[in-house]
């Protein structure tokens, strides 16, 4: 085993460690037995993220390298862990006591034939009684990795399994970002857009040794996870419902402008007006969002709408969003002539809102069009 020399270092595996006093010792000893077993160059390094109850010690006289980390978070420790690695391939698992470091033959195949992150999927290989929560076992995983498998065609199955193992330079490209619990999605939805070689193996998850209470809040973190889920998918948070509020907006605002249809008339099509409105902020808000992520590397380049934006120019947009405030702006004045001549009154509320939602919503949409283009042009500056 390499004790940080400088010989050639192959796996380093790495455990984030915050008050494990009664597990570290083990998980360590097992690292290392498994290295020497299977004559794997390697080193096992303990990221200590301010513990106080002699996990530190335990672990570098188990054979660990310990590496402090400062900044809180598990993502944090898991880091600092990683960038003080030596080895070409990284194998994370908790100190908690609830990973099998004796079984990590198959990440080591794995990577050995060039993949570049491989997943320990709990629910293939086997979770022990009492090992995870009812809640987290059968809604709050199996929904967050649904989610994730739809949100980033991902085939990732178990998205939570802290056991997994990924190349140096994998990780280097990933630029992994988040420094809690969602730091485990983060790296598959950012290996996965990036058009990594992903695989899951089989893996086990015993009970954990400790007595303290878990650092998992199941209510918290599963709500960042899915805040993360969300943010890094404009698509799903923004453009799709945006896309359906505008098409539905606009079906019923045309099928409702000639005359009232059922119990239907101008209350329903103002509602229309406004989803239009709604569904149109909530596209832009995709675009711009998208934009922002892969300027600030949160989200790799798309090259389909990188492409889109180099086609529709700023002042293309301005002139699309000129031309519905003029034909806004023309339905407005029509209503005031309606009104100074007196027939405004004649027509009734119905008819005369018939000319007043169209105009007002081609003035909205207008105007945001207008806005957005130029918020966009900024961020495209930026880019540039």
């Amino acid at each position: 085993m390499n004790n940080h020399t400088t010989d050639r270092c192959e796996f380093s595996i790495v455990m984030p460690c915050l008050n494990e006093a009664e597990t570290v010792g083990d998980c360590v000893k097992k690292a290392i037995l498994f290295l020497k077993e299977n004559g794997i160059s390697g080193e096992v390094i303990v990221a200590d993220n301010g513990s106080i109850d002699g996990s530190v010690s335990i672990a570098q006289e188990s054979g660990a390298r310990v590496v402090s980390v400062g900044e809180k978070g598990y993502g944090s420790a898991l880091m600092g862990g990683i960038n003080a690695a030596d080895g070409e391939f990284i194998i994370m698992g908790d100190s908690d006591g609830s990973h099998d470091f004796l079984s990590l033959m198959p990440f080591v195949e794995k990577l050995r034939l060039g993949f570049d992150l491989v997943v320990g999927n709990r629910f293939k290989g086997g979770i022990e009684r009492y090992a995870m929560s009812f809640v987290n076992k059968y809604i709050g995983n199996p929904i967050l990795s649904s989610l994730g498998r739809i949100f980033f065609k991902s085939r990732i199955k178990d998205f939570h399994c802290g056991l997994r193992g990924f190349t140096k330079r994998a990780f280097e490209r990933m630029d992994l970002r988040t420094t809690g619990m969602e730091f485990a999605s983060e790296m598959i939805v950012k290996a996965t857009l990036s058009g990594m070689k992903v695989i899951e193996v089989p893996t086990t998850m015993s009970a954990p040794g400790r007595t303290r209470p878990p650092h998992l809040k199941p209510l918290s973190d599963g709500w960042r996870h899915l805040r993360f889920l969300l943010l890094y998918s404009p698509r799903w948070l923004f453009l799709y419902p945006g896309f359906a509020l505008m098409v539905l907006g606009f079906a019923v605002g045309i099928t409702l402008l000639p005359g009232s249809i059922l119990s239907l008339d101008v209350h329903t099509m103002l509602y229309a007006a406004t989803g239009i409105i709604i569904g149109l902020q909530s596209v832009s808000f995709a675009i711009l969002t998208k934009v922002f992520a892969m300027q600030e590397k949160l989200l790799p380049q798309h090259p389909g709408l990188n492409r889109l934006l180099d086609i529709v120019k700023l002042e293309y947009s301005l002139i699309f969003g000129g031309l519905l405030l003029l034909l806004g702006l023309a339905g407005t004045i029509y209503a005031i002539i309606l009104i100074s001549e007196g027939d405004f009154s004649n027509l009734g509320v119905t008819r005369t809102m018939r000319i007043i939602i169209p105009s007002i919503t081609l003035l909205s949409v207008g105007f945001q069009i207008i806005f957005t283009s130029f918020f966009l042009s900024i961020l495209k500056l930026k880019i540039k």
